[in-house]
């Protein structure tokens, strides 16, 4: 192996390294983040997504000079397409984090705006105990807290489904590069 090929190697290995497990870790960790309601975290999240999905390409671009044209082998054929397959699934991750943040954003403003019910001083309602609220507020008080968990469901169990088989790709293209390289 040549001095340029083994910097090509160093160059994907550390490619993978530290393109991979931060993008890894921010897809997998999106859904919980969504179910705390956590915008500010989705946010970023989707932004880490973002940069470190377009730093994967440098692993394939490094990956093909390394391979020097020889693409005839077959473990080179499918870690090949697995990638360009997970870089399909990171596009489907990347629209669906972005449209939790969207409907975060959206459900946070509805309920900032929502009317929050004003209870009268004690000393106009001499009926009613301290600390309890009238039957007409109990409504009013449950509605924005009461769809807490519905928001971006289908997103977040879409997230959890595609970043998990992100990284059984990343895994098996592992594997073949460890007994077949």
């Amino acid at each position: 192996m040549s001095t340029s090929d083994r910097i090509l190697l160093l160059l994907h290995i550390g490619f993978a390294i530290f393109t991979l497990g931060p993008l890894t870790a921010a897809t997998m960790s999106t859904p919980r983040y969504i179910r705390k309601r956590d915008v500010v975290v989705v946010r970023y999240l989707h932004r880490t997504t973002q940069i470190y999905g377009i730093g994967t390409l440098g692993i394939f671009l490094i990956g093909l000079g390394l391979a020097k044209g020889d693409l005839a082998e077959v473990w080179l054929t499918v870690s090949m397409t697995l990638f360009v397959v997970a870089l399909v699934l990171l596009l489907i991750v990347e629209r669906d984090q972005r449209k939790a943040v969207h409907l975060l954003e959206v459900a946070a403003a509805e309920t900032a705006a929502a009317p929050v019910p004003v209870r009268p001083p004690a000393a106009e309602e001499p009926g009613e105990a301290e600390g309890g609220a009238t039957e007409a507020e109990a409504p009013a008080a449950a509605g924005p807290a009461a769809g807490a968990g519905e928001i971006a469901q289908v997103e977040r169990g879409r997230l959890a489904a595609m970043s998990g088989v992100v990284a059984l790709i990343w895994l098996v293209i592992l594997a073949l590069m460890v007994w077949n390289g």
